[in-house]
């Protein structure tokens, strides 16, 4: 019996999943089964990082128990694993969801051509956005560069409900490969999987998102939904968690609360869409900020490197969040942006190699969002932060982190220092032991990347 494929990529999840939707229903049209196909990409598999990859495995498994077992797992090039499952499953139509990153977009271009070859097609339906990237345009039918403008049109322009899950689902399975081992981390993952994602979810909607507006900001508290990693991987959609956000509000949730998270996934679908028109920005500054000769070089660009990457800066909070990094594979989102901002202004290390460090830890490493984020706090990028805005460590930790919770979870040599020091410990008279002392003057630096910015060309 023909079969209809559903191509897994960034949507490991059976609700809300409008591609899922368009197989079931060919194949109930073809009377037919549903193969479900997760390629394990040479290409993506060999630049990932540990602790994407483990969580991924985990993924993996929960998903294929929700496909009752069937969930057919390959390895190799797309490009021929995909048209060759088509011919194993006899299958004319293998469904998708749209895939926005550069690569993404030359993989399917080059697997649909492949499919066509043998008769067959590649059925594009959704995306991983609430708003698929590309979509939105100004009035003057230019991408939007400024996100206060895209956020506006992107409310206006809305979206669809959350689509049904389908009621049953005619697996069909065929010979799939073994999951290899998953690496070697010493990171603490969370869960993986739709069931995960839906109670971390909740658990927030019921616990978390009453004050959200105003602790989203404090690492020291539980703040965040920690909803990333399950975005990122496709546990569940944006178009859910915005579903679930209305109705909190009709329930009498705070409106500024709803309105900060759903802000939150706005910048999310900003950063894709500006990727999608600028590929380049992966790797490529968007705009000139300094000289090329402002950055360093050599080995003092490897020695600050280094200590950044290991929590040894001499700076409390910065120290605490690369640490937390290295722990967890998830570092809180305001100091990522402190972390990133002295890599950048205090250091004078090039964002992109920040940006290469966080995609080797992270969990939810997201090109997209990874990548521009790091550049909207270089002021390289579109609607970034002003290059001039320099983030000071000392009043960073000092406000989000009043009590020094944060750092002493991460920074265990702190822990006895008293809450007026704990964010500047080299002020005590005998400072701790085993903490470095701080690798550069923040005062000297933000000195030195102002004049470095006075000296760029306009």
């Amino acid at each position: 019996m023909p079969s209809t494929v559903l191509w897994f990529r960034r949507d490991l999840r059976l609700a809300d999943n409008p591609a899922l939707l368009a197989a079931v229903e060919t194949a109930r049209q073809d009377g037919s089964d549903v193969v479900g196909l997760y390629v394990l990409d040479d290409a993506l598999w060999s630049r990932a990082g540990r602790n994407r990859l483990a969580y991924l495995l985990d993924a993996l498994r929960a998903l294929d128990e929700t496909c009752d077992g069937a969930l057919v797992v390959r390895h190799g090039d797309p490009r021929a694993v995909v048209p060759e499952i088509a011919r194993e499953a006899g299958a004319r139509e293998v469904h998708v969801a749209a895939s926005h990153e550069p690569y993404g977009r030359r993989r399917d271009d080059a697997v649909a051509e492949a499919l066509a070859e043998d008769g067959g097609r590649l059925v594009v339906t959704g995306s991983a956005y609430a708003v698929s990237p590309g979509r939105l345009r100004t009035g003057g039918g230019t991408p939007y560069r400024v996100f206060t403008p895209f956020r506006r049109a992107w409310l206006e322009h809305g979206w669809r409900a959350p689509a049904a899950r389908p009621r049953s689902i005619p697996w069909a399975s065929l010979p799939a490969d073994d999951l290899p081992a998953p690496p070697a981390t010493e990171a603490r993952l969370p869960r993986a999987g739709e069931a995960a994602a839906r109670r971390r979810w909740h658990a927030f909607l019921d616990d978390g998102l009453a004050g959200y507006d105003e602790r989203r900001d404090r690492p020291d508290l539980a703040g965040t939904s920690a909803m990333s990693v399950h975005l990122r991987w496709g546990e569940v959609h944006p178009r859910t968690l915005l579903a679930d956000l209305a109705t909190a509000a009709s329930d009498g949730a705070p409106a500024d609360d709803v309105a900060s998270f759903r802000s939150e996934l706005a910048w999310r679908e900003f950063h894709a869409d500006v990727l999608h028109h600028q590929p380049a920005s992966r790797t490529r500054s968007l705009r000139t900020v300094v000289p090329e000769e402002s950055w360093a070089r050599g080995a003092q660009e490897d020695e600050r490197l280094a200590a950044w990457t290991a929590g040894r800066t001499g700076y409390p909070i910065v120290d605490a969040g690369m640490r937390q990094l290295l722990a967890t594979g998830w570092m809180h989102n305001r100091v990522r942006m402190v972390v990133a901002s002295f890599l950048v202004k205090d250091l004078h290390v090039r964002w992109q190699r920040g940006a290469a460090h966080f995609m080797e830890h992270l969990v939810d490493g997201d090109v997209s969002q990874n990548q521009l984020n790091w550049q909207w706090v270089a002021g390289t990028g579109y609607d970034a932060a002003p290059y001039f805005r320099i983030f000071n460590p000392v009043t960073q930790g000092t406000k989000f982190d009043p009590d020094g919770e944060y750092v002493r979870r991460w920074v265990p040599e702190l822990r006895d220092v008293p809450v007026a020091r704990v964010q500047e410990p080299w002020r005590l008279d005998q400072p701790p032991a085993g903490y470095p002392a701080p690798l550069v003057d923040h005062a000297v630096e933000r000195r030195v990347a102002l004049d470095d910015f006075q000296r760029a060309p306009r």
